[in-house]
């Protein structure tokens, strides 16, 4: 079983601060930008003067030099000024779009961190609902050996009949569900371990997690999970947010915490009933 893992995000600098710098730093790029800084009087030859700023003086054009430190004049016949003037207006929305990203990216930063913030300390899966954690159950699940391959084994001289066995939920319905189909969940795992979403079937008052296929003589364990493709993303040390890669079908699901090669792991079933579950939830 195996996920897509964004890469793990973390500073030694304090949120508050790198808010702080990166303001100051685009409020003094917006600034120079517009009193001050050096910009490109283009020329007709195509040609240009690096200028602070500028103004038209009848057939002349009065501007402040940069390499020379020292106001000059050139005539008007000779500047590109509408080539001049949209590069500088160009720039200017350059400034205003990047100004715009990184507050938005800094809105949500914030939001992230007021998220880490709610979500308790205690291990377990977390799903947040108009601004309320709610707690997802651990959900117990049972072994069930195949009759039939017990059977066979038992007719067969030799050990060549492989086993199964089913792990499945009691019910073919969870107790909690989502009214989305791209729910976003929030793990806190008590150590590193692997994580996903996995599809159950409800079949004859039961939901089947997977099939263990048992390996004869050597008695390997084959799993066949129906794990679906997820984004994961660490929030802080131990909390993860995991989301569907794609909009989930209506149906059964589970949040799942194993580690590759045993069949020891921890269940969080839930539903997916878009349009009905916030309204049957109260």
């Amino acid at each position: 079983m195996g996920a897509y893992v964004c890469p793990r995000t973390s500073s030694r600098t304090e949120p508050g601060k790198i808010a702080v710098v990166r303001v100051l730093v685009l409020f003094v790029l917006a600034v120079s930008l517009a009193f001050g800084s050096s910009f490109r009087l283009y020329l007709k030859n195509g040609d240009y003067q690096m200028a602070r700023e500028y103004r038209i003086n009848g057939d002349r054009v009065h501007y402040y030099s940069t390499e020379r430190d020292q106001w000059e004049d050139i005539p008007v016949a000779l500047c590109d000024l509408k080539k001049t003037e949209a590069k500088r207006q160009r720039a200017a929305a350059d400034v205003q779009q990047q100004t715009k990203l990184e507050d938005e990216e800094e809105q949500f930063e914030r939001a992230q961190r007021r998220i880490v913030e709610e979500i308790p300390m205690n291990a377990g899966a977390y799903f947040l609902e108009n601004g309320q954690v709610k707690t997802l159950d651990y959900a117990e699940s049972t072994f069930v050996k195949s009759k039939r391959r017990q059977a066979l084994k038992m007719i067969t001289p030799i050990p060549l009949v492989a086993g199964k066995v089913t792990v499945q939920l009691k019910g073919e319905q969870a107790k909690f569900s989502v009214g989305e189909t791209e729910p976003e969940f929030y793990l806190r795992l008590e150590q590193e371990q692997r994580f996903g979403i996995i599809k159950l079937e409800p079949k004859n008052g039961v939901r089947i997690v997977e099939d263990i296929e048992i390996a004869p003589i050597t008695n390997e364990n084959f799993e066949n999970p129906k794990q679906i493709a997820t984004f994961q993303r660490q929030l802080a040390a131990g909390l993860y947010k995991i989301w569907p890669q794609k909009p989930l079908d209506p149906g059964q699901y589970a949040l799942i915490e194993y580690t590759d090669g045993e069949t020891d792991f921890r269940l969080w079933d839930f539903g997916c009933n878009t349009g009905t579950a916030a309204a049957d939830r109260k």
